[in-house]
Formats: structure tokens, sequence, C-alpha cells
């Protein structure tokens, strides 16, 4: 803790005035003591010390290498005096960020919200390199959607209109150029950091190996991850996993192999703890040292927390009310008439100032009284505060200000962001091809429970039909024997799809920064099954032909083995078209727990599929089915070519044998046309999951939402 303190008043003090028009004031002023004796009354907002006006000059100086000089004059007087700093003090800085400018800004998303489809109305401002940028306001205010929006990242369904810019130039950022962290973000349990991050670096730069893992290597360092680099980010039985701090840092830095320019965050503090807080915030501010530029947004800070920012960037229902200096905020908020109160965090303050769920408060405190009279510390109408303050910001020296930034930084166009170069699609496919066998093969519920499931189904279901011998009167129990084993075995695949529903979180928060594809995904998933799959086939197969006592030549048990396998991977394919549809754990193994037994029921076993009501039943799930293609291919392969001896004197077929029990075909080639069937149906289930992660994913909708979504567009 010592640590972080030290580290936090370092990055505090040694702030760059380049960073800001306004000096930077030393954190210990946000503590106020209260006179003696004050502690009884009601906190007030006229407790809160004055402010006097701080004159502030900057210049901007262009050179070669694009350096931004600060020249600050600043006096403050009263409870809030600054260290003692020389005049017309000049930082220069190379900086390898990048400017950004919004001017302008409104985003409108249609049916977003009931009052009003503007998310965010007329925002300006801007972010310099070396500077850590807040957004900040109370839930539904629009701090991600103007995130998003200067990102390059908004929904389809959402228009942008205004005026953003890098560099002074109009012009959409490119693959490498920017790093974006999501509010939540799916890592990989089974791997350690270091492991996660370089599969991450695989998969985003071209190059070499060898510097691949140098760039991880930085990247740790920057996170203050060194402790935590061998240790698996969800742990195991013996071990811990990271904490929520941690993963959250170890998700920052899988953007940093790329080394961005910018870097935009969605709540970096997102259900952090104080102290997790705190050193997340020091480590950007480390980061932000080093001259990239930093945009992120946050929902409430402690002080400490507060002293590090450079800028804030204040929204309430969309409107911007006020841009500027953290501490500017302040004096802000004191010219509108709502001065911070002593000993209250400015963050608090400012959200206790611009929340309207504080209105409801009001209301029921109005009958409420306290050992001291009046709850007045709650009685302040967030309507009318945030009213006032978007008419005061307007009529600022704040706001002419950011227009005066603006202009100066978009005069004369910077060096262009280019793409860095990424990773071809074969590359990527050996890359989680590769990392999609080390997780399954340490991940015991993805496959090594599922094998032994396997096992123990097929030898309950080999000693129970064992002994059947090879009369014409036992084909009845043999049907039955392999129609259980397949249909049961195709039952225990649900036990996957919890791994499935984490490939497919996993793909979504790649995807979004294009890191991964849906055809490299599915490439990928397909290729890393295929051993584990065929483990659980051969294995399962070669039992069950044993207690059962089916055909034991190489070439039968070779086609029970591939009928198996093939079943196996339609099945997968079903599993994952599921997952991908529904993203619900609960509604994906019910639908297909009821999927499974539609088709159980139509595989032709419990009446002969001839037979079967020709509307739903025989068209189309009976042909959906893959349990009828399966069964019959094993029959034929079975029966084809045997014949049996009634009576003395007359020999029937295998196929004469079956007709009465299971539709099977006459041809000898039969049995292969129902394995091409099965393929087909596994190559079709992976491009109806393809075009699924097109349509449902690239929007990040599962299922449900997508048609809540809908019901209230309609409505």
């Amino acid at each position: 803790m010592d640590e972080i303190q030290s580290q936090s008043d370092y990055y505090r003090y040694s702030s760059s005035s380049a960073s800001s028009p306004v000096s930077r004031l030393p954190s210990n002023n946000f503590y106020y003591l209260r006179k003696p004796g004050s502690l009884r009354q009601p906190v007030s907002f006229e407790d809160s010390p004055d402010w006097d006006d701080t004159d502030v000059e900057v210049k901007l100086e262009d050179s070669r290498d694009h350096n931004i000089a600060a020249t600050t004059t600043a006096s403050h007087s009263g409870s809030l005096s600054s260290p003692p700093q020389p005049e017309a003090r000049v930082v220069a800085r190379n900086f390898s960020g990048a400017s950004v400018t919004w001017k302008d800004l409104k985003v409108t998303i249609k049916g977003k919200r009931k009052y009003s489809d503007r998310v965010v109305r007329s925002s300006s401002g801007y972010a310099l390199p070396g500077t850590m940028t807040v957004i900040m306001g109370p839930r539904k205010s629009g701090k991600s959607t103007l995130l998003r929006a200067l990102a390059g990242r908004l929904d389809d369904s959402a228009k942008l209109h205004g005026e953003v810019s890098v560099n002074g130039a109009k012009s959409s950022l490119h693959y490498g150029s920017y790093g974006y962290v999501g509010r939540k973000s799916t890592l990989i349990d089974s791997l350690t950091v270091r492991e996660y991050l370089y599969y991450s670096a695989l998969l985003q730069l071209p190059g070499f190996l060898c510097g691949k893992k140098s760039v991880v290597e930085d990247a740790i360092v920057t996170m203050s991850l060194s402790d935590h680099a061998n240790s698996l980010i969800g742990g195991h039985c013996c071990t811990k996993g990271l904490s929520i701090g941690e993963k959250r840092r170890v998700s920052i830095a899988r953007e940093l192999v790329m080394q961005p320019h910018l870097l935009f965050v969605d709540e970096p503090l997102y259900h952090l703890d104080s102290v997790s807080a705190l050193l997340m915030m020091v480590t950007l501010k480390k980061l932000a040292s080093t001259g990239c530029t930093l945009i992120f947004t946050i929902y409430q800070s402690s002080t400490e927390v507060f002293g590090l920012f450079d800028r804030i960037c204040l929204l309430s229902n969309g409107k911007t009310l006020f841009f500027g200096e953290t501490l500017a905020c302040l004096q802000h908020f004191s010219n509108a008439g709502f001065p911070c109160p002593i000993m209250q965090s400015p963050s608090d303050h400012f959200l206790r100032a611009i929340n309207t769920d504080f209105d409801r408060i009001i209301t029921l405190c109005k009958t409420w009284q306290d050992d001291h009279g009046d709850l007045s510390s709650v009685n302040m109408d967030s309507s009318a505060a945030i009213r006032t303050l978007e008419e005061t910001y307007k009529l600022s020296a704040d706001a002419a200000a950011v227009e005066t930034m603006i202009r100066r930084l978009t005069e004369k166009e910077g060096p262009s962001l280019k793409s860095k170069g990424k990773a071809s699609n074969a590359t990527r496919i050996a890359v989680l091809t590769w990392r999609s066998l080390l997780i399954m093969s340490r991940e015991w519920k993805y496959y090594w429970l599922r094998l032994i499931l396997y096992l123990l189904l097929t030898l309950c279901i080999g000693t129970l039909f064992s002994g059947l011998g090879h009369s014409l009167t036992s084909i009845g129990a043999r049907v039955g024997a392999i129609f259980l084993f397949i249909s049961f075995s195709s039952l225990l695949s649900i036990v996957g799809i919890p791994a499935q529903l984490k490939e497919v979180k996993v793909y979504i928060s790649e995807d979004s920064n294009k890191h991964s594809g849906a055809f490299v995904f599915l490439a990928s998933q397909f290729f890393a099954s295929i051993p584990f799959l065929f483990l659980i086939s051969i294995s399962s197969s070669l039992l069950f032909c044993f207690l059962i006592g089916l055909r034991n030549e190489f070439s039968y048990l070779m086609y029970f083995v591939l009928n198996f396998f093939m079943c196996l991977l339609v099945n997968e394919g079903l599993v994952l078209a599921f997952a991908t549809i529904l993203q619900d754990m609960f509604w994906s193994i019910s639908l297909l727990v009821f999927m499974h037994a539609m088709m159980m029921l139509s595989a032709g076993f419990f009446r002969i599929r001839s037979s079967l009501p020709r509307t739903v039943w025989m068209y189309p799930v009976s042909y959906i089915a893959f349990h009828t293609f399966s069964i019959q291919g094993i029959l034929e392969n079975e029966y084809n070519g045997v014949s049996f001896t009634v009576g003395e004197l007359r020999t029937i077929s295998g196929y004469q044998a079956l007709q009465n029990v299971y539709d099977v075909s006459p041809d000898d080639h039969s049995k292969w046309k129902n394995l091409l069937i099965l393929s087909l149906m596994a190559i079709g289930y992976r491009v109806l999951v393809f075009l699924l992660l097109q349509i449902r994913v690239k929007k990040n909708l599962s299922f449900f939402s997508f048609l809540c979504c809908k019901l209230k567009i309609s409505n």
C-alpha cells in the first residue's frame, strides 16, 4: 500500500504542465479540516472553502517532431494554494501518442432511450498525448457511447454527427493505431498471464516470434503484472486465480502489445475496491507518462484517484456540463453555486449534483428527520443543478478555452496514424488451433470429463446387452443397443455447453478488436476438436463393439469408428449453433435436450421411419435427425452380406431380417452415402454458425436480447 501511495504522489506532483492549462494542485488540498464541534452540524454547501479566480494562459508551439509545450501562469490563494512555481515555465516533451479532438458531437440511437434517441448531445473536447482524459457521469449518461464514438466503434444502429479529428485530420483510426478495452473483457482462465498475452501478440502482430516476446514482456511490466506473469488467470484446485483488478490489467495489457498511440478504456475501475482502483490508476498514469493518449470512462472515484486525472468531461443525460481540468471543475461547480462540501470527495459531489436518480430520494426525505433536523445534506434538486451547470458552462471561459484549443489543434494536420499490419489468417488459424488444443488439454471439463462419461455409458450399455449372440432373434436387441449408444452419447455432448459458451464469448471479445474472425474461429475450433473427438470415438466404439459382439473385421470396425466420429462432429456443430444463438447456459441446455428428444423420437427406432406421419415427423424432423443416418449406416455395415437360416431349407439376408425392425437400404454402398450425409451435416452446421456469428455476434446480441430490441422498436 505504501508503494502505491508513493507512486500516486509521484505522478500527481510530477504531472507535466503540458497536460493542462491550469497548474496541478497537491492532493492533500482535497482534504478539508472542519472547525471543532462542527461535525455535529449537518453538512451544507456553504462549508466549502472559497475559490479565487485563476488566470490561465496557454501557448502551443509547433515543431517538426510535433512537440507540445504549454506555458502556464497560475496564481492561487486562500485555502487551496499550490506549491510555488517559476513563472512562464515551459515543459517540452516528445510524444508517441496522438491528439484527439471532437466538436459538436451528437450520437443518436433509435430506440435507445424512451425519452429521446439522442444519447450524446453536442459534446466538444480534446485529449493530448501523455495525459489521461476521463469521461465521468451517472449511469445512462452517454459515457460509453461517447467513448465508442471517439474510437469509431459505434453500432450500425447509431448515427454520428459532428467532427472527430486525430492529429488534426478527420480520418478513421486504423488497426493497431489504437487499443480499446470494453467494460467486460473475457479472458481464458486456463492460460497463464504470459501465455495469454503471447497468444494475443501472435494473433495481432506480424513478424517474428522473438520480437513478439519482447513486446509481451514490456506490456507485463507496464501493467505491473510481473509478479503474476506465470500465474493461471483463473487458477486451479490448488491456487487462487487473479483478482478482478489484476484481470482488468491483463485486459489492458492485451491491447498494449500493439503499442498503440491511443488507448480507450471503458470503466477501468469497474467492480474494483479502493486499493485495486488506486493501483489501476497509478499504472495508467505511468502508461500515460510514456506518451500514450488515454481516454476512459468512469462512474465514481476516490479523492486519491480523482487527483490523478488530467482532464474531465462531465456528462449527464448526454449533455456536457463541463470539460477541462479536474480542479477547474471544482471551480466551475463553485461558480454555479454548488461548491464541494468539506470532507467530501469531488467525484461524489459531482455525481450527487448531476444524477437525477437522487430526485426520487428527495421525495422520501421530505418527511424524514434525524437528530439534527431535516436531512439538508440531500436536499438539492438535481434537475435544476444540471440546467444551471449547463448554462454556466456554456457562458464560461472554460468552454471558450476548449473551442480555442480545438481550433489550434485542427489548424494543421499532424502525422497520420497508419496501420501497423496484422497477422495473416493462416497464422491466426494455426495460433488459435494450438491455443485451443492447450486449453482443451488443461480444461478437464471440456473433453476429459466427456471421455470418462462416454466410456462409462458405453460400459453400461455394453454390459446390459452383452451375450446376445448372432441369431435372428437377437437383431431387435442389437438395434436397440445401437440406438441407445448413438442417442445417449449424443445427449452427453450437452456437457460441453459451458466450454462452447466460453469459446463464443472469447471470440466476441477478440473479434470486437479485430484479433480474430468468424472463419478463423470456426476453422481453428474444428481442427482443435478433431484429436479429442477421435479419441472419444475410437475408445468408445471399440469398447462397444467388443462388449456387444459386433463384426470384428478391421474394415467394419473402422467404419463404426468413423461413423461415430462424424456423429460427434455433427453434434458438436449443433451444440455450437445453439450456444451462438442463445448465449445462455440454461436456455441452451433446455432447448438442446428438447431438440435431441425430438430427433430420438423420429430416428426410426420407436416407429419405423417409413410409417412416420409425413407432417413434422417425417418432414423435416427425421431428415434433421443425424441419429437416423448414423444408425442406418451402422446397421448396413453390420448386416449387409449376412444371411440367417430360417428353418431347415430357407435363408434370409440381413436386409430382409431388418425390414420389420429398422429402415435400411439393400444397396451395398448405402452406408457410405449415410456417412457422406453426416459429413455434409457437420459442414452445414458450421456454415450456419458462421452466418450466426456474422449476424448476431457482430452486434453482440443474443437471441433473446435481439427479440427484446425488436419488440421495443415496434412498440
